[in-house]
């Protein structure tokens, strides 16, 4: 089980030039990506989303490449010296003309554009890939074991808040055949009082038996206690199981509203609230979870 939040950094260096990826990921419902590199990196784009797609299912995706360079790998400079001979001759028969000082130094010599000239060294394309994928790699197998470090913590959350709720639904279990009894016991002594003492024990039944058919939550306990295993269990999965949560969460939801709804006692009421409480805490822990 793995959390959606998490961040890894790879680093890969050879012949002068390094690569730093670095990744982070947040909650989406849906895996999202934005990556941002140099434009040398461009050919590399659907490669690096198919690697990153590999080891994350769902969340939004930041990567962050960097590149650089030492200033030999990055290229050197040429010198036209055809055109410095003639650079240098034009100086000197300027100076013997008129006279001026002819001030012609090396630093003049190399900020002349046309004379010494930046070549750049051109990318290894191949190279680029075998260092960005191995800083790739690390970033996300860091990445990773944190998004599980951080699963390890949200799957004893969730396991402590279903606990809770079967602690509550353990109750209303408990209650749930007081709820007729305690209806009829009410209406008996209703109807005593309205009619002055004469009870019909035949209609007084039928009234219960429609009540008890009404109020009837067995299914309802059976189903949310089903749920609460079944999530239980998920949380052990080696697989993403974000999506399942989330439905999980809207059924628990469905049977505890029905429950609270059919249930016409205040303890009962009591304990709907606090698995409802649970299940919106669960609800919210879910969203994190890849």
């Amino acid at each position: 089980m793995r959390s959606m939040t998490g961040y890894g950094k790879g680093i890969a260096e050879a012949d002068g030039k390094k690569i730093t990826i670095e990744i982070k990921t947040v909650n989406h419902r849906y895996l999202d990506f934005v990556l941002k590199f140099p434009k040398t990196f461009m050919f590399l784009e659907d490669g690096i989303k198919k690697t990153i797609g590999r080891s994350v299912t769902r969340g939004h995706v930041d990567m962050y490449l960097s590149y650089e360079q030492s200033e030999s790998a990055k290229g050197g400079y040429t010198v036209d010296f055809d055109l410095l001979d003639s650079y240098l001759k034009t100086a000197k028969e300027i100076e013997e003309k008129t006279g001026a000082v002819n001030d012609v130094t090396v630093t003049s010599l190399i900020r002349n554009g046309d004379i010494v000239t930046r070549v750049e060294n051109e990318e290894d394309e191949s190279a680029l890939q075998e260092l960005t994928f191995s800083a790739l790699n690390d970033a996300l197998k860091a990445l990773v074991e944190a998004r599980e470090k951080e699963g390890l913590s949200i799957k004893a959350d969730l396991t402590s808040k279903l606990d809770n709720m079967q602690k509550s639904l353990d109750t209303i279990k408990a209650l749930a055949p007081t709820v007729t009894a305690e209806y009829r016991d009410k209406l008996h002594a209703r109807i005593r009082e309205a009619v002055d003492g004469v009870v019909d024990e035949s209609r007084l039944a039928t009234e219960v038996a429609v009540y008890a058919d009404k109020c009837c939550i067995d299914e309802e306990i059976t189903r949310l206690g089903a749920h609460i295993e079944i999530m239980k269990k998920t949380l052990s999965l080696e697989k993403p199981i974000g999506r399942d949560l989330d439905f999980r969460v809207q059924e628990m939801n469905r049977e505890t509203n029905t429950i609270g709804s059919k249930a016409n006692n205040l303890k009962i009421t009591e304990e709907v609230l606090a698995l409802k409480n649970e299940i919106e805490k669960i609800r919210e822990q879910a969203q994190n979870v890849e």
